[in-house]
């Protein structure tokens, strides 16, 4: 069964360990990622970026058992966990398969995940024009066509993260 751990971001190992020590090293733990190139100054630097911020997912055939959950209620890192898990099994497997779907070799989420809708405004995380919020007008499968107040520009598709706003 899977459960939904929100987890203090700096203390993942702690709280893997702590979940070993607890139970057996029988589980799965399954974070979507996005790799994010950034430029500064003449390097490019590769950044890791969990798309649930600090929220995780544990697999273990015995998260059913409330007896159990208790056990593990007070690991280290763990702030909590989100109650309904029991309800949503099917919605989180199916997300969780989607993201697997999308993976690259290395692990991380490929920019097709995200869906884009023309004519909405988004945040723009990564390439030149960072945190900017920009309309986007075009795209093709590599090229990006955006607004960017007066401004119209093209750009690649791998070299762009961006979120609704």
């Amino acid at each position: 069964m899977w459960l939904v751990f929100k987890i203090k971001k700096k203390k993942l190992n702690q709280f893997r360990e702590d979940l070993e020590k607890k139970i057996d090293k029988n589980f799965l733990i399954y974070s979507p990622k996005i790799l994010i190139k950034k430029k500064l100054k003449k390097q490019e630097k590769n950044h890791e970026l969990q798309l649930l911020d600090d929220y995780i997912f544990c697999y273990h055939s015995n998260f059913s058992d409330q007896k159990f959950l208790t056990k593990i209620k007070y690991c280290r890192g763990l702030k909590y966990f989100l109650t309904g898990y029991k309800l949503g099994q099917s919605e989180i497997k199916k997300f969780i398969d989607l993201c697997k779907s999308f993976e690259n070799k290395e692990g991380f989420l490929n920019y097709d995940f995200f869906k884009i809708d023309l004519n909405r405004n988004y945040k723009i995380l990564s390439g030149p024009f960072i945190g900017q919020i920009v309309k986007i007008l075009n795209y093709q499968k590599n090229k990006i066509d955006l607004v960017l107040g007066n401004i119209k520009a093209s750009t690649n598709r791998e070299n762009l993260l961006f979120k609704p706003v």
